[in-house]
Order: structure tokens, then sequence, then C-alpha cells
């Protein structure tokens, strides 16, 4: 405490000071106010709505999908001769006909292409095609031929 006997004088007197230039900045700031009162009013509101757009904009402005990776095996036919599954064709009861159906979506022919190419109609292809995905417990075309050549049933 005896430096505070040495400085008293100094340090009263810039707390004097302190308190002092607090009460003139006060003075002036409440000037401020009440004079400028409705500029200040309408500058905070500008203030608001433009950092509400900013928020808003990168708010709308990101996308909203999320990149998915999915893994999934794919069947790779080995090059030896292929050899139709007779027994399991026989199992799932798959008709000629729906071979032959599911012969020609392999081969990438669209329902009305194979109708016209094996004499028949658009709704007994259509009819073949619920049937084939039944037998094979698909829901697909792309997974029915995939399934199709998994079990050697077409080539």
């Amino acid at each position: 405490m005896k430096w505070f006997r040495n400085y008293k004088t100094a340090i009263l007197y810039g707390i004097s000071l302190f308190v002092l230039l607090f009460f003139l900045k006060w003075l002036e700031l409440r000037y401020i106010l009440f004079d400028h009162s409705l500029e200040i009013y309408i500058g905070s509101i500008a203030v608001l709505f433009t950092a509400l757009g900013i928020w808003l904009a990168l708010k709308l402005s990101k996308p909203k999908t999320k990149t998915i990776i999915v893994e999934k095996e794919v069947f790779i036919p080995k090059e030896e001769d292929f050899t139709m599954n007779q027994a399991l064709i026989e199992k799932l009861e798959l008709s000629a006909r729906e071979l032959e159906i599911l012969d020609l979506m392999a081969q990438g022919n669209s329902n009305q292409e194979i109708a016209n190419s094996i004499f028949v109609s658009l709704s007994t292809v259509k009819t073949h095609n619920q049937n084939i995905f039944e037998k094979l417990d698909v829901k697909r075309r792309t997974q029915a031929i995939e399934k199709a050549k998994r079990l050697q049933i077409i080539p």
C-alpha cells in the first residue's frame, strides 16, 4: 500500500478525469439519440432486414441433395460357353414364351418391339413381363435380366 500513498494524487486525478469523460460521452450520446432518434431507428431496421436477407439467400441457395454412394455387386459372366440351367427353369416354371421374352428384354427391346417381333399384342407382352417378374421375384426389367443372367437362365 506504500505505492498508493506515493501516487494518491495521480490516481484520484485519473479517476476524476475518467468520471468526467464518461459523463460528457453519456451526455453526447443522449444528445445524439434524442436529436437523431428517427435516423437511428430507420438505420437499425435497415441493418436487421439486410441481415435477414443475407441469411435467407444463403439458406435458399444451399443445395438440398446429398451425395449417396451405393456399392452393389455386379454379375460378370464367365467367358465359358453358356449352359442353360434347365432344372432351375423347370423349378421356376418359366414357359418357352417367357424365356423368349426374357431374352428379347435382355437384348434391349421395348415391350412394343417385343410384341412386333413375336406377333402378339402389347398387353400379352406386359402380362408375360408380370409373370416373369413374379417368378424371378423382382420389380424391374433390369433386375429380371440381371437375375436371369446370374442364375444362367439366359446368356
